[in-house]
């Protein structure tokens, strides 16, 4: 188990909401096309398992992308998440108006970025995080950075985080550690 400052963990006992890019988040940033011109996106497995618990823990979960792709339309439905913002120029105005619609603020958002198009986003969150491997910017405006990268998991430590410290997680895993002889 990774080990919080106890700043951390009062900041993410209260998260509410937790919003998510995508490219250099969910993926790895590498930008795939098919000879068609398709885009393809690959996600990480631990990622997805980590959104489904947490959002089983009742913390909803939202993506605003910059870019639109119809992988990303299939993942997100696949995981469950409703709150899908894509081709967005403008991160904090969809914010805003997602945490309008819950009845909810920034005291109670988290935002995970990796680049700068996140960064208004990560200093307004009570909990601001980038991945590994983000932008210097972000790593210095942050208030949490992953262990790992972008696309390897980061989300799923991010996920954890959360549920460890709302008192969550060790429930979400108890179902996979009953043994029935």
């Amino acid at each position: 188990m990774i080990e919080y400052s106890d700043e951390i963990r009062e900041r993410a006992a209260n998260i509410r909401l937790l919003c998510l890019d995508v490219d250099g988040v969910l993926t790895s940033g590498h930008l795939h096309y098919s000879a068609d011109g398709e885009q393809l996106k690959v996600f990480n497995s631990l990622d997805g398992h980590g959104i489904k618990m947490l959002q089983a823990s009742g913390v909803k979960v939202a993506i605003i992308s910059g870019r639109r792709s119809d992988a990303l339309i299939r993942r997100a439905a696949d995981l469950g998440i409703e709150h899908l913002y894509l081709g967005s120029e403008d991160k904090l105005t969809h914010a805003r108006h997602l945490l309008d619609e819950l009845g909810l603020d920034f005291s109670q958002f988290a935002h995970v970025g990796d680049d700068l198009p996140d960064l208004p986003l990560i200093t307004r969150a009570t909990l601001g995080i980038c991945v590994n491997n983000a932008h210097w910017l972000l790593k210095q405006n942050s208030d949490w950075q992953t262990r790992l990268c972008g696309g390897e998991g980061a989300v799923r430590e991010v996920c954890d985080l959360i549920m460890d410290a709302q008192g969550t997680l060790v429930r979400s895993h108890a179902p996979y550690l009953a043994l029935d002889a």
